[in-house]
């Protein structure tokens, strides 16, 4: 029984490196999200440029949508958005933002300054929208098909290869099914 007890330590010291081992492969970007597959949560939060203006989900375009989580303390989002501004001029989908955590006046110095890319900003500022969505950051970028269903969930800077790999096929399998009416 004592040679049992002694062991306890080493049992655990083990299982403890073995977990650690496992952790140093896994992909930091590919945290999962209860939301995929489900519809993009209900919100009604004012415009970033009009704080007089409320919107919600209906003022979404139809079609394929592109929600960029950003914020004007988040150095990545920076990084990532002269890529945003290039995304953009596509007419495949809409590109829109949520300004995070953010304060409004900072926020539209920001976009007058670096450009502005999104069909409008939702002005997020106490983050109830970024926790409905399950946002742990900035900058997070979601596909929303044209059902309003969250199709991906991307945390990290969107850059070229990014899309390339994760976001484009994804892109070109919604308009197959938009043209297949499903």
């Amino acid at each position: 029984m004592k040679i049992l007890i002694r062991l306890i330590p080493l049992v655990l010291f083990i299982l403890l490196g073995v977990l650690l081992y496992r952790g140093l492969f896994l992909n930091p970007q590919a945290m999962p999200s209860a939301l995929v597959g489900k519809t993009f949560p209900e919100f009604s939060l004012t415009r970033l440029s009009n704080q007089q203006q409320t919107l919600s989900n209906a003022d979404f375009k139809p079609g394929i949508k592109l929600v960029n989580v950003w914020a004007t303390w988040c150095p990545s989002c920076k990084v990532e958005h002269p890529f945003l501004v290039k995304l953009s001029k596509d007419k495949r989908f809409s590109l829109y933002g949520i300004n995070y955590k953010d304060n409004r006046s900072d926020a539209k110095k920001w976009l007058k300054f670096y450009k502005d890319p999104y069909q409008f900003s939702i002005f997020d500022d106490a983050g109830r929208l970024g926790l409905n969505l399950g946002v742990f950051g900035a900058p997070e970028t979601f596909v929303v098909d044209h059902k309003g269903v969250i199709r991906k969930r991307f945390a990290g800077v969107l850059e070229p290869r990014v899309w390339q790999r994760e976001f484009l096929p994804l892109i070109n399998t919604i308009e197959t099914e938009m043209m297949q009416g499903k």
